[in-house]
């Protein structure tokens, strides 16, 4: 059987030890290349991977062979994704994405790009500047920014493909979570409820970016796109 791979970060790591610390591991496993290509790997959000070929037997010989650090001494929830041969990381703020190639033995970096978000959106965030991750679809690699936009990147060179601006860190907005992606169109929703942020989720073009709708959780039937065929409750007989 070829060589695979298990891939995992440190979940909420807080600014102690060496930067070192804060960087993400690879055990070599039996892992599809493109089996983990958004947050929750696929579009129930499962998060669950079959790995036949880990057992109680074997379990204790997982060993690491590649460790890379971002850098960042804050807390870290960005699973990495895998895609099309590549791995893809998102950093806490300042968000930056890292491209790399799986190769025999590890990975090899291909690219950084750093969206450069206003840092004043620091001082929005209620709850650590973290960054849920990344999703990948069509060679397109979508993540989101703490000062409130959606950005595309050509998975295999990292060139920004399209930025969009979705939220207002002057309103207390920010965003922190993963896109979801489904038939061509990217989800994203808004962080900053505890500042009294009136929450939406708006949906994008994959392809330009362009918002295609937005949907309000609070305010009139229009805000929140409630329908004729809207029931807010089943009756049970």
């Amino acid at each position: 059987m070829a060589s695979k791979r298990l891939f995992c970060t440190p979940c909420s790591v807080r600014a102690v030890g060496l930067a070192l610390s804060f960087g993400f591991i690879c055990l070599t496993a039996w892992a599809a290349d493109d089996a983990w290509p958004t947050a929750g790997r696929d579009g129930a959000n499962t998060r669950y991977a079959p790995q036949p070929d880990i057992d109680a037997r074997n379990v204790a010989r997982l060993k690491e062979v590649f460790r890379f650090s971002t850098g960042v001494q804050r807390g870290h929830e960005a699973a990495p994704i895998v895609a099309g041969g590549m791995m893809f990381v998102v950093t806490p703020f300042p968000n930056v994405v890292y491209g790399f190639a799986l190769v025999p033995g590890g990975l090899s970096l291909r690219w950084k790009f750093d969206p450069a978000p206003k840092p004043a959106s620091q001082g929005v965030a209620c709850c650590d500047v973290v960054n849920r991750g990344a999703a990948y679809a069509d060679g397109r690699v979508f993540f989101n920014t703490l000062a409130g936009q959606t950005v595309a990147l050509d998975a295999a060179s990292g060139r920004e493909l399209w930025r969009a601006q979705l939220g207002d860190i002057a309103h207390g907005e920010t965003i922190t979570m993963a896109p979801l992606v489904a038939q061509g169109r990217v989800l994203v929703g808004n962080s900053g409820g505890e500042l009294g942020v009136r929450g939406w989720i708006a949906a994008l073009d994959a392809g330009s970016g362009r918002e295609l709708w937005r949907a309000h959780s609070t305010g009139p039937d229009a805000d929140v796109r409630i329908g004729p065929a809207f029931k807010p409750f089943f009756l049970i007989r």
